[in-house]
């Protein structure tokens, strides 16, 4: 099954409601830091409601430390961004993957997404809006990787 992992998200609701749709779909999330803010924030555990005992939660310190977790476990780095090569409904997903996003303000660091099996992109039918919400390219990347595996029926 996918995993969703956040590379130095800033902003605790965007986290939140990840870990919502994480909860809801039975996905792992992973949160690489450092992070915008502390795991005990109130907006972090507000947007998540109370969904939390049912995430599949990890926190790695640094990418370093998440790149060792990825060595055991394999799978594709699948990287997000405005700047992707591949169309995330035309692409086809597999199980091992890894789907990773960057912060809100400045997405993927080049070095990540320089690592990645391949990057996606979400398509905007209006040019001038250059992304969505973090928390909504997520559900919408996720549950589409799910949709083609067959995972949610």
């Amino acid at each position: 099954m996918p995993q969703v992992v956040l590379v130095n998200p800033l902003i605790p609701p965007n986290t939140g409601n990840i870990a919502r749709t994480c909860a809801a779909t039975a996905t792992e999330l992973h949160l690489v830091g450092p992070l915008g803010f502390e795991m005990s924030d109130r907006y972090l555990k507000r947007a998540g409601l109370d969904y939390w005992p049912y995430v599949k939660l990890h926190y790695h310190e640094s990418l370093e430390a998440f790149k060792a977790i990825h060595q055991i476990r394999g799978g594709r780095w699948l990287g997000f961004s405005v700047r992707g090569s591949h169309n995330y409904v035309k692409f086809q997903y597999q199980p091992d993957d890894w789907l990773l996003f960057g912060s809100e303000t400045t997405g993927l660091p080049s070095t990540v997404l320089g690592a990645c099996d391949s990057t996606l992109y979400i398509p905007m039918a209006q040019p001038k809006v250059r992304s969505l919400n973090l928390s909504v390219s997520v559900a919408v990347s996720l549950f589409e990787a799910h949709r083609q595996l067959g995972d949610l029926q």
